[in-house]
């Protein structure tokens, strides 16, 4: 079977009803899931992310209150981290205190279950593919997650593309301007300095500095040009703050550029945006879109993918862990 009729080894589990896990920096989320998305139970926690062990009691505590409700065949957890080629261990999560965690036995072991471990970006792609706003493709999407950094996931053919590693699909720190700005993960420009809540908010602040008159109500709104956040970036575009449109216009078309690589590489059907960025909408959107079409080029003359919007909001990693535990990895 080709497409999203494949099915890898799920046995019993197809039709049954699974736990899905997404695990982030501050809040857990855990929920049982239908084989037709749906989330029937849902809890939220926070993340206790200074301690490895702590946090898989949360996992396991989780579970174990979602199982007493409904029965259950399986277990998707979807991690903010490096995830290995086996599913088996987070090499390495950079806002969770795991490094090289063997998260999959650990959590199986204490809840007696199947348990499959994905990264959240992952997951939630897979969410999007099966349920959400490629649930119309025929086998193959792109996930471009635009947070305080930058995520991602692929599924061609029909299944995830993981790479040899598990560390495919991640557009973050790829390159984007050469001896570019610094990023935390020790390299200069990365993607995720100039297309990402983080660079929203510091493209804000550095234009309110440059030019406090255009930026008055920002500022006014703010106390302070330190106290500017995304949020509040947001909510000024939306009402129509020319600096702030500008701010989302900037950020925009440089995802946009990017999109067009991806699309050159890959020939999706189709590039969806979500995260808490793109929960901006057109804001976001119609500048993704007009800096995708301009770097095209002569391909935009072909067919090609259109991006849209995800539609799962912040149960995609839920929905998308579960499912990846019914089809025992996608």
């Amino acid at each position: 079977m080709g497409g999203r009729d494949r099915r890898v080894g799920a046995g019993d589990r197809v039709n049954a009803l699974t736990v899905g896990i997404d695990v982030g920096g501050t809040k857990l989320a855990g929920g049982v899931v239908d084989t037709q998305g749906q989330v029937l139970n849902l809890i939220r926690a926070e993340t206790p992310s200074q301690d490895a062990g702590e946090t898989v009691a949360a996992i396991v505590d989780t579970i174990q209150r979602l199982r007493r409700e409904h029965p259950v065949a399986a277990v998707g957890i979807g991690a903010a981290g490096w995830v290995d080629g086996t599913r088996d261990r987070v090499r390495f999560g950079p806002h969770l205190p795991w490094r090289d965690e063997p998260l999959q036995e650990r959590v199986a072991e204490a809840v007696g279950l199947p348990v499959v471990v994905e990264n959240d970006a992952n997951a939630a792609a897979w969410a999007e593919f099966r349920f959400g706003a490629g649930r119309r493709c025929r086998d193959s999407m792109v996930l471009i997650t635009v947070g305080t950094g930058l995520g991602g996931g692929l599924v061609l053919g029909g299944r995830l593309l993981r790479g040899a590693h598990g560390y495919a699909g991640e557009p973050g720190h790829q390159l984007a301007v050469p001896e570019g700005r610094p990023c935390r993960c020790g390299q200069r420009g990365c993607l995720e300095q100039y297309a990402s809540g983080n660079a929203l908010v510091r493209l804000a602040r550095e234009a309110a500095e440059r030019e406090p008159e255009t930026a008055s109500r920002l500022l006014a709104e703010a106390g302070s040009v330190d106290q500017i956040t995304g949020p509040l970036v947001t909510e000024l575009a939306a009402a129509g703050d020319p600096l702030c449109r500008r701010v989302f216009d900037t950020v925009g078309r440089r995802l946009g550029g990017y999109v067009s690589d991806l699309v050159r590489l890959l020939d999706p059907e189709l590039v969806v945006l979500g995260g808490g960025v793109a929960e901006a909408g057109e804001l976001l959107l119609a500048p993704v879109e007009a800096g995708y079409r301009q770097t095209l080029g002569e391909r935009g003359r072909l067919p090609t993918a259109p991006v849209h919007l995800a539609e799962l909001g912040n149960l995609a990693g839920v929905v998308g862990a579960a499912d990846l535990a019914r089809w025992n990895g996608a």
